[in-house]
């Protein structure tokens, strides 16, 4: 399993806007991608209700893994997503 630890680099943290950009560039990844909190169990990435139920604040640690073989570069893009509190999710990284 791919895994990725990164920081939640929004000031709001996963909310509302972020939560809806998060979504959507895990959806666009073409893999199933699972997101948590550092010590909790793992919600569907691409569901924006289980990603708002996480409660992610910025700066708290998140997990995102996969069990895709394709998983390493979407994984990386959307670490990089995430930790950086971008609003697109970037073409490479």
């Amino acid at each position: 399993m791919a895994e990725r630890r990164v920081n939640v680099g929004w000031a709001e943290g996963l909310h509302a806007r972020p939560a809806s950009v998060f979504v959507r560039a895990a959806t666009a990844s073409g893999v199933p991608v699972t997101i948590a909190k550092a010590d909790g169990t793992p919600v569907n990435a691409a569901s924006m209700l289980a990603v708002l139920g996480l409660g992610a604040k910025g700066g708290e640690e998140i997990v995102l893994a996969s069990d895709s073989g394709d998983a390493e570069a979407a994984l990386d893009r959307l670490a990089k997503l995430v930790a950086e509190g971008l609003d697109e999710l970037p073409e490479t990284v």
